[in-house]
């Protein structure tokens, strides 16, 4: 008979049952949604406040020391099925689940699902199903005792337990330690034999000839002889497979495919494949469903005079990726639905961005997560789940990591979007420099995972997919964190450093920098109650989750800025240096490629209200840092950078047409005034860069404290400004503002009576709902720029004038 799952009902209910549980909530059994997690129940019943607001995390820790009971009852009525098992697609995290009072198995692994023969257990009526979930907390304390505590940033023992290390806190996140079962579970009846694992690559040859491979590994309940039939592009074949045989291959081939493309560089074509399981007669037993593209990648480390580049090459053609790093979109993930995963990777398209590396603190991105980035072009780069700790090799820990390795492999490997696996997120790094081989005393710390599980599981599995044992990564062995050499992250600037010492770097590839900035001001205005509030008020602390976060903050802006006193202006200086750090640092690294291939900003994207160092904050509002990246990442760049010689105008130019034209170069006065101009004709390749230095007339200032020089081709602008802002003369900017309706929102209209420096619309502030795609224009005296608001309703053109509203650095330089 054909593989029937089962919903379960969805009436569970959920109880406190070990831990320190306050009275109202250790006596209550509420409803629970499945998939769900204790919060979300929790709060659906309001017997806990919103965790995310104030400092109501410390008001709900408690959650994660207590253990939680989830039970239901269903109907089943016998059949005549051969096999009856119980499926939970996932568990967070250590459980164990009783049927009719028997235990049918025990998990400890969010990053797996798990599957359990049931038939013995079912009884003809009502059947009832606990899933007794232990404290994740309690339990991670107990297997770091029995394992030997490592090395790690936080205070409890992530690495202990198989599950999210970001749910027990991190420098940008609030601690949840949840419990719950947060994927689907259905009861599967089925005979004969069903589609235990499937792998599906598809590949494509010089001549765009196609192929899809499909590798079916069969569970039997019996040796009845059934077939594994594929149907891709119109094309079907059929294989049998013997009754004692459980493995079958096969392979259909196509003509003319069409190639899938990242982002900006074609369009991103998908093919249905069907893989269908069927008995003697042709009924179906089971089925699964996957869309491939066409595309061949790989990553070129081949060695050069220079060390050894990282560079990505699609199709042949070599790919400059513009990235950004990728935590889990909410902190209580099982409210995070497909369409908000389609928001949030649509602004990362808008923002010009190319790839998105989903980092190895979180989760393995979910099957929505990669079919939109596969339907957007968005290139994808998965960490093993492994972040910033010694990782014990020994059991029980080891097999569940062999789990989850090949499920998620499996899982992911036929997307087209998927470039990059890579075995775990600094922990090469923090072995070498972190003081980690000292202190472990031998203890095992990660590498067998890292050079050897995995690897030879991608080299079963995926052969398709590259691998890397970590990021950052040298692949000819020399110091992982070498810039000459693969990929590194840069974080002294962050934690020590002024932001302008990035362009003392010139990395292969950079995985990981970033700057931080306060969320949008109506996100965070809603999250906290403070009277007043400050950047040093109780709920912004309890918002600020990076060791010295607000020093290293006012550290990082004073060089460029004054310090603000009022709240709105410290708000407005510290996005905007945010932005203008991560800018700076963007169109330095774009400046060097081809030497340079690669930078993925930290981060994306937020999981709660907090300051952080995110684009996009937890209510889903774009910071001036996203500005920032649609600006760098833009498909061709003018950018003035320092050179040994002087200053250079580097014209960028990711589009396969040559960029042809006339370089006009300036240098003017604040008043606009023209000092000294100079015409140069050029020609950029198709996909390349130029570099032209600026004549002495241009590059040398009169008076650095207010002039400044463009380079403009065909209407893309860069600009140079000699002092930084608090030394130059900038005034209070003065300006007119228009804005008229349209069926999204308004047009806004500014028009510049003097130099203006990074006009920005904190648009929120004018209707909650707003977002605006561009902002961080610098206007000379005269020019004018028209910024699309999308938003809900009517809003004032006047509320787009507002002080609040549309801001300049000028505002932090002028006293």
């Amino acid at each position: 008979m054909t593989l029937a799952p089962l919903p379960l009902p969805a009436d569970w209910t959920l109880r406190a049952s070990g831990g320190p549980a306050p009275e109202d909530v250790a006596t209550a059994t509420v409803a629970a949604t499945v998939p769900g997690c204790a919060h979300t129940d929790l709060l659906a019943a309001g017997l806990i406040p919103d965790p995310f607001l104030d400092d109501n995390e410390s008001a709900t820790a408690w959650i994660g020391l207590v253990d939680w009971r989830y039970e239901t009852t269903f109907t089943w009525n016998a059949d005549a099925a051969q096999r009856h098992d119980l499926a939970f697609a996932g568990l967070d995290t250590v459980a164990e689940i009783t049927l009719n009072d028997r235990t049918i198995g025990a998990t400890e692994n969010q990053h797996r699902s798990y599957r359990f023969e049931v038939s013995d257990a079912l009884v003809e009526g009502e059947n009832t199903l606990v899933v007794q979930f232990r404290s994740p907390v309690r339990h991670a304390n107990a297997r770091s005792v029995e394992l030997g505590a490592r090395e790690r940033p936080y205070p409890l023992p992530y690495e202990a337990i198989r599950k999210s290390a970001c749910s027990f806190g991190w420098d940008w996140g609030i601690a949840t330690a949840t419990s719950g079962i947060v994927a689907p579970v259905t009861l599967e009846a089925w005979s004969i034999a069903r589609l235990q694992e499937v792998r599906v690559v598809a590949a494509v040859d010089q001549s765009d000839a196609g192929t899809v491979t499909v590798d079916a590994t069969l569970e039997r309940a019996d040796e009845a002889p059934v077939a594994v039939r594929v149907t891709a592009a119109g094309t079907t074949i059929e294989v049998p497979v013997a009754g004692t045989d459980t493995t079958a291959h096969a392979v259909v081939h196509l003509d003319g495919v069409e190639r899938w493309w990242p982002v900006g560089y074609g369009a991103q074509p998908l093919t249905d494949v069907l893989v269908e399981l069927v008995d003697a007669d042709g009924a179906v037993l089971d089925t699964r469903a996957r869309r491939v593209g066409f595309r061949d990648v790989h990553w070129d480390t081949t060695p050069d005079a220079a060390g050894t580049p990282f560079t990505l090459v699609v199709n042949g053609l070599p790919i400059f990726v513009k990235g950004a790093n990728w935590i889990p979109d909410d902190a209580l993930t099982v409210r995070i639905t497909r369409e908000r995963l389609r928001r949030r990777l649509t602004q990362a398209v808008d923002g010009n961005l190319n790839l998105i590396r989903v980092w190895g603190g979180g989760l393995y991105e979910s099957d929505d997560f990669y079919d939109l980035c596969d339907e957007l072009g968005l290139l994808t780069w998965q960490d093993f789940l492994f972040a910033c700790a010694a990782y014990p090799e020994e059991e029980p820990i080891r097999s569940e990591v062999e789990a989850e390795a090949r499920e998620n492999i499996v899982r992911l490997a036929h997307h087209a979007s998927l470039v990059l696996l890579t075995g775990n997120n600094e922990n090469l790094w923090g072995f070498e420099d972190w003081g980690w081989k000292q202190r472990l005393d031998g203890k095992t710390w990660g590498a067998y995972y890292y050079y050897d599980l995995f690897p030879r599981l991608v080299d079963e599995l995926a052969p398709q997919v590259p691998y890397a044992p970590g990021s950052p990564f040298s692949p000819g062995g020399q110091h992982p964190n070498d810039e000459a050499h693969g990929t590194m992250h840069l974080w002294e600037q962050w934690n020590r450093l002024d932001w302008l010492t990035y362009r003392d770097h010139r990395p292969r590839f950079v995985a990981e920098f970033g700057w931080q900035g306060p969320p949008a001001w109506t996100t965070l205005t809603e999250s906290l109650s403070d009277a007043p509030l400050t950047p040093e008020s109780p709920g912004m602390i309890v918002h600020q989750k990076a060791m010295e976060g607000n020093v290293k903050l006012t550290g990082g802006l004073v060089p460029h800025f004054r310090k603000p006193e009022q709240m709105r202006a410290w708000h407005w200086a510290m996005q905007l240096n945010q932005a203008t750090a991560v800018r700076t640092a963007l169109e330095h690294f774009r400046s060097h490629s081809p030497h340079t291939m690669g930078a993925i900003v930290w981060q994306l994207n937020d999981c709660w209200p907090v300051t952080s160092w995110a684009a996009i904050d937890g209510a889903e509002r774009p910071k001036p840092l996203f500005h920032a990246l649609r600006s760098a990442f833009a498909p061709r760049l003018v950018t003035i950078q320092p050179r040994e010689g002087g200053l250079a105008a580097v014209l960028v130019n990711e589009l396969r047409e040559s960029w042809t034209g006339a370089l006009e170069l300036r240098r003017l006065r604040f008043d606009g005034t023209v000092l000294a101009s100079e015409t140069v004709d050029v020609d950029v390749a198709a996909g390349g860069t130029s570099t032209i230095d600026l004549p002495d007339s241009i590059r040398q200032s009169g008076d650095a404290t207010a002039e400044l020089v463009t380079a403009t081709l065909g209407g893309i602008r860069g600009e140079w400004f000699f002092a930084e802002p608090r030394d130059s003369a900038l005034e209070a900017a003065r300006v007119q503002v228009s804005a008229s309706p349209t069926a999204e929102g308004s047009l806004v209209t500014i028009t510049a009576d003097n130099l203006v420096r990074d006009l920005t619309l904190l648009v929120d502030v004018a209707a909650s709902d707003a977002t605006v795609l561009d902002g961080l224009r610098t206007l000379l005296p005269g020019e004018s720029t028209t910024l699309a608001v999308r938003h809900g309703g009517v809003v004032a053109a006047d509320a787009f004038a507002h002080a609040d509203v549309l801001r300049t650095a000028n505002e932090l330089v002028v006293s």
